[in-house]
């Protein structure tokens, strides 16, 4: 009988060591998201994290369908997408694991290191397509941005351009990166990215969010004290059936430590 008990004891020892989950979606929050849970795993190394990307709302979907256990965001989460989660007979967390500053960001060669908001919208939305007409070299404008299920593409529609529409001559990037990239190599180009992705081979615009009285540049310390006018919280959203299996890892994110995390991968910390 003793050997039983024992048996039994180490199958829930080895049930209770560790468990997997799927983390999913925004673009924005990966590389973050893929660090807490490289130095999570470390510390509880019965858990295994995977981590991937593909937009908010590709995460958000697949929390609906039951296929991730996490999804990143880089926007509130649509009412639309909330009555999926209801119908499928379910409820979501909505929970902020740190702030990100949107940097709209040039070529180095540019001389243009200042824009206003109506400025970026008339850019975005097609109205203004060549670099002359905002103070710059003769040069038309090639305008880069993400795909329709980036949270990021919503937050910049949104908080940009005032709800208007993106020109059809922008090109849709499937990822942050890739917007980085394109932007280091071509002399005429515009993007909108994390400030966490912001490298050496790009320059990061000022901005002015009142007609051009004040230009703010994007750093930890202007959005912290929210003088930099383009900051959005990010999220984590997960089911309320599954809250036992995340909280860990959510309360490491929240954590001290979580937080140290946050503000070494160059994103922005809560308070």
């Amino acid at each position: 009988m003793k050997k039983i008990i024992i048996a039994i004891a180490l199958v829930v020892s080895v049930m209770n060591s560790g468990m997997a989950q799927k983390i999913k979606g925004s673009d924005t929050v990966l590389p973050l998201a893929q660090k807490e849970a490289e130095v999570f795993m470390k510390k509880n190394s019965g858990n295994k994290i995977t981590v991937t990307g593909g937009g908010s709302g590709v995460g958000i979907a697949a929390l609906v369908d039951k296929t991730t256990d996490i999804a990143m965001s880089s926007r509130k989460m649509k009412l639309s997408e909330k009555m999926k989660v209801s119908e499928g007979g379910a409820n979501s967390v909505e929970i902020i694991i740190a702030q990100d500053a949107l940097a709209v960001i040039v070529n180095p060669s540019n001389k243009v290191s200042q824009l206003t908001r109506e400025q970026l919208e008339g850019i975005y939305t097609g109205k203004i397509s060549n670099w002359k007409e905002v103070g710059g070299d003769d040069m038309p404008i090639v305008l880069y941005g993400r795909e329709s299920s980036s949270g990021t593409y919503d937050f910049f529609k949104e908080h940009v351009l005032a709800n208007k529409n993106y020109t059809s001559k922008m090109l849709n990037m499937p990822a942050t990166g890739a917007i980085v990239q394109s932007v280091s190599q071509t002399k005429g180009a515009i993007g909108y990215v994390g400030f966490a992705y912001i490298e050496n081979n790009v320059k990061a615009l000022k901005v002015s969010y009142n007609s051009g009285k004040t230009f703010v540049e994007p750093s930890v310390v202007s959005a912290k004290n929210k003088t930099y006018p383009i900051v959005r919280p990010l999220y984590f959203y997960y089911l309320t059936s599954t809250a036992k299996i995340v909280k860990p890892f959510v309360d490491f994110i929240l954590s001290a430590e979580g937080q140290k995390i946050v503000a070494s991968e160059g994103y922005i910390e809560l308070k």
